[in-house]
């Protein structure tokens, strides 16, 4: 696995330039062109009632964008990075992924949008639909997170990205690629948390011995992804732990001080996963930090 295209998708919102800057560590990991893409929705621009097409307001749209990647090809460029742009009009998941396709990308980077409840619904199931269906990596980069702490409620921002991942494991073959993405990325990566949740039901269902039995057989998986890890030159640190999955996802990634959640694409079918969301849609959802999701 190799990172050296990566397809950088902004809707020019807060934070994302911070965002493009990240992913320009993963020059390091043999990064060489970023495809910044714009997609304008098409009911933007749709027609209105006794107005047609707006014509113009496309052109208005295309030509602020135009001029942002202008703004952010200097950056990209000084770093020895080639850029290429793509500005179209369409459903933004359904163009993002045939714009991958067309410049075959091996990273496609997205963001989350938060607006009212219904809005956050609506634009979490597009974007789980890009994770669900793209052949390559998706991350959604997240860079600023509001955090409760005894003192209220305070924002930090999230530069370091790859610099200590947390890898969620559930021993499938996509974690599997979810560990070779980050031997790709080792050297960016400074030090990878690989951690299992052994499911509350299972625990609940079995008796002591049969609990002991499930800790060695997850604690011995994790002796052998950390060796896997540990060869290509990584420092690694393993966590097992026990409950609901997501939450004890996040509650890891919190305690460990992780700039970034790694998994490997949930194998739930569509109509689950869509409708009831799988553990890997619900960990990008409500984690504060950047989620890659690796099919």
């Amino acid at each position: 696995m190799s990172f050296k295209k990566v397809l950088f998708h902004t809707r020019f919102r807060e934070m994302a330039f911070v965002s493009l800057e990240s992913i320009l560590e993963l020059k390091a990991a043999g990064l060489k062109e970023i495809l910044l893409a714009y997609v304008i929705p098409r009911e933007d621009v749709a027609f209105v009632p006794y107005g047609g097409y707006l014509h113009d307001h496309e052109d208005e749209l295309r030509e602020t964008a135009e001029v942002q990647f202008e703004k952010w090809r200097e950056t990209i460029e000084k770093k020895g990075v080639k850029v290429t742009v793509r500005i179209e009009v369409g459903a933004p998941n359904a163009n993002l992924l045939d714009i991958a396709e067309d410049h075959q990308v091996d990273l496609i980077v997205t963001g989350p949008k938060k607006r009212t409840i219904m809005e956050h619904i609506y634009v979490g199931r597009h974007i789980l639909d890009v994770m669900r269906r793209s052949p390559v990596p998706v991350l959604m980069a997240k860079h600023q997170a509001e955090f409760e702490t005894e003192k209220g409620v305070q924002t930090c921002t999230n530069t370091e990205m790859f610099k200590r991942p947390l890898l969620a494991t559930d021993w499938s073959q996509p974690s599997l690629n979810a560990l070779d993405a980050l031997v790709a990325m080792k050297n960016v990566v400074e030090t990878v948390l690989v951690a299992h949740v052994i499911r509350q039901r299972l625990v609940q269902r079995a008796d002591a011995a049969e609990v002991a039995r499930l800790e060695r057989e997850s604690r011995s998986r994790l002796a052998d992804y950390q060796n896997r890890l540990t060869e290509a030159g990584l420092k690694v640190e393993t966590h097992l732990a026990q409950g609901r999955t997501v939450a004890e996802i996040l509650t890891l990634s919190r305690k460990q001080c992780a700039s970034m959640i790694v998994m490997g694409r949930s194998g739930k079918d569509w109509f689950e996963e869509y409708w009831l969301g799988g553990v890997t849609h619900r960990v990008a959802e409500h984690s504060e930090l950047p989620v890659m999701v690796v099919p």
